[in-house]
C-alpha cells in the first residue's frame, strides 16, 4: 500500500529534476548533440559516396556497425531481463534502480537496429523486406523478433511508469509547462489509484515483465542463429544461443551499473542507491562472469580440439593479430570483476563501477572478435584479393556513427530522466509487508 506523505515527500524531492535543467545539464546535451551532428556528417558521406568510406570489403562485409548492433541489442535484453526478474521477484532493493533497467531495455533497443541499416547500401530498396521477406531467411526471423521485442518492451515500460505520470499530474506543487501536465494527464489514462486499479495494473505489469524476459531470451537466440546457422568458421557452433544470451545479460549488467553511479552522482541519490545496490549487481555480474568464462571456453576449446583447418586458422589469427583483444576480452573481462566482488576489502563502489566498466569494453571487444576475424578466414577465401580488401580497418565514418549511437543513447536517458524520475516514485513510497520481504539486508547475505 502506498504512503500518500512518502511519496509527496519523494515527489518534492524530485521535483527539481523535472522542473530545470542545470548548466552544466545543457552543456552536456549540447555536447552530445554536437557528437550526434558529427554522426549526421558520417551518415551523409556514407549515402552519398557509397560504402568505399568504410573498411566494409568483399571478404570483410560486416564490421563495426554489426559489432554496434549486437552489443546494443545485447544491453536492450539484458535491461529486459533485469527489470522482468526484479518485477517479479518483488526485491525490496529493486526499487531505485528498476526504472533505470527499463530505461536501458528500450533506449538500447532503439538504438541497436539503426546500425542494421547502416549496412545496406541501398536504403531506398528496404521496403522490399516487407513487401517480398522470406520467412526461411533468418534475417526476416530477426526483423519479426525485433519488431516484436520493441512494442512488448514499450507496453511493460508504459505500466511501470504509469502510476508516477499519475502522480506527477495530480502532484500541485510540479512547476512545468502546461503542455507537459496535458501529456502527463493524457498518458495517466485515468488512473486514480483505486485498489482495484492497482490490482489490474500490478496483475498486468507481471504479465507483461514475464513476456519480456521470455522474448528477450528467443530474441537473442535469433540473432546468435543468424551466425550458428551458417558454415562460417567461428560462428558454426550450437551453444551461441545461450552464449549470447549470457554475454548480453553480462555486458548490460554493466552498463547498468554505470548509469547507476552517474545518476547517483549527478542526483546525489545516495540515501537511496547505496552501496548494498552496487554489490547485489556486483554478485549477479561474479554469476554471469563465471558463465561466460565457461561458454567462451567451451566455445574455442571445441574449435581448437577438433583440429578442423579453416578453425585451426582463425584460432592462429586470434592468437597473433588480435592476441591483445582476445586477452583482454575474455580473460581480464572475466576475472577483474571475480577478483573485486571475490575480496571484501576491493567490494566498494569506486571499484565495482570500475570494473562494470571494464565488462562493458571487453565485451564490446569480445563482439568484435567474433565477427571481424572470422570474416577475414573465410570458408570460401576470395583468390588475388588486394591484401587491404582481405583485411578490415574501420575509418572514420564508422566510428563517427559509433560515437552518435552512444550519444543518443546518452542524450535519450538524460531526456527520460527529465520527464519521468528515475526512479520508481510510486514503488518506493510503499510500505514493506514484512522488515524480512528485503532480498538483500546486508553484505553478509550476499556473499
Amino acid at each position: 500500500m502506498e504512503n500518500k506523505d512518502t511519496k509527496e515527500k519523494l515527489l518534492r524531492e524530485f521535483a527539481p529534476q523535472l522542473e530545470k535543467t542545470s548548466p552544466a545539464t545543457l552543456v552536456w546535451i549540447l555536447f552530445l548533440l554536437g557528437v550526434i551532428a558529427w554522426g549526421v556528417y558520417a551518415f551523409v558521406a556514407q549515402v552519398t559516396k557509397g560504402h568505399i568510406v568504410t573498411g566494409m570489403r568483399d571478404n570483410v562485409v560486416w564490421g563495426i556497425y554489426i559489432v554496434n548492433f549486437i552489443f546494443f541489442m545485447g544491453m536492450s535484453y539484458a535491461g529486459a531481463i533485469i527489470s522482468g526478474t526484479l518485477q517479479l521477484f518483488r526485491t525490496e532493493w529493486r526499487k531505485p534502480i528498476i526504472r533505470m533497467a527499463e530505461y536501458l531495455a528500450i533506449i538500447s533497443l532503439l538504438i541497436g537496429p539503426g546500425y542494421i541499416l547502416l549496412c545496406i547500401g541501398r536504403l531506398d530498396r528496404l521496403h522490399y523486406l516487407a513487401l517480398f521477406g522470406r520467412i526461411q531467411s533468418p534475417i526476416t526471423w530477426d526483423v519479426i523478433a525485433i519488431s516484436t521485442d520493441i512494442f512488448g518492451c514499450l507496453i511493460f515500460l508504459y505500466l511501470s511508469i504509469l502510476r508516477d505520470i499519475a502522480s506527477l499530474r495530480d502532484f500541485s506543487e510540479l512547476k512545468i509547462p502546461a503542455w507537459r501536465k496535458k501529456i502527463y494527464s493524457m498518458l495517466a489514462l485515468g488512473y486514480t489509484g483505486l485498489p482495484e486499479q492497482v490490482k489490474r495494473l500490478r496483475r498486468a505489469t507481471d504479465i507483461m515483465a514475464t513476456m519480456v524476459i521470455a522474448i528477450a531470451i528467443i530474441v537473442y537466440s535469433v540473432l546468435a542463429w543468424i551466425f550458428s546457422v551458417t558454415l562460417q568458421p567461428g560462428w558454426h557452433s550450437t551453444i551461441f544461443g545461450p552464449y549470447f544470451v549470457i554475454a548480453a545479460v553480462y555486458s548490460g549488467t554493466g552498463v547498468l551499473i554505470i548509469a547507476m553511479w552517474v545518476f547517483r552522482k549527478v542526483y546525489r541519490l545516495d540515501q537511496y542507491i547505496t552501496r548494498k545496490h552496487f554489490v547485489a549487481m556486483g554478485v549477479l555480474m561474479v554469476v554471469l562472469a563465471a558463465l561466460f568464462g565457461y561458454f567462451t571456453f567451451s566455445d574455442y576449446l571445441t574449435k581448437w580440439y577438433g583440429s578442423e583447418k579453416n578453425d585451426e586458422s582463425l584460432i592462429r589469427i586470434l592468437f597473433t593479430e588480435y592476441y591483445w583483444p582476445f586477452i583482454f576480452s575474455n580473460y581480464i573481462g572475466v576475472l577483474i570483476p571475480l577478483l573485486v566482488i571475490g575480496i571484501p576489502k576491493l567490494r566498494t563502489i569506486t571499484n565495482i563501477t570500475l570494473s562494470a566498466l571494464i565488462v562493458i569494453v571487453a565485451l564490446w571487444f569480445n563482439r568484435y572478435l567474433i565477427v571481424i576475424p572470422t570474416l577475414e578466414s573465410p570458408y570460401l577465401p576470395i583468390q588475388d584479393s588486394r591484401p587491404e580488401w582481405a583485411n578490415y580497418a574501420g575509418t572514420w565514418v564508422e566510428y563517427a556513427l559509433m560515437a552518435a549511437g552512444v550519444a543518443l543513447f546518452c542524450l535519450m536517458f538524460t531526456i527520460a530522466s527529465k520527464f519521468v524520475p528515475v526512479m520508481n516514485v510510486s514503488e518506493m513510497s510503499e510500505t514493506p509487508k514484512t522488515e524480512s520481504s528485503e532480498l538483500f539486508k546486508t553484505e553478509e547475505s550476499l556473499l
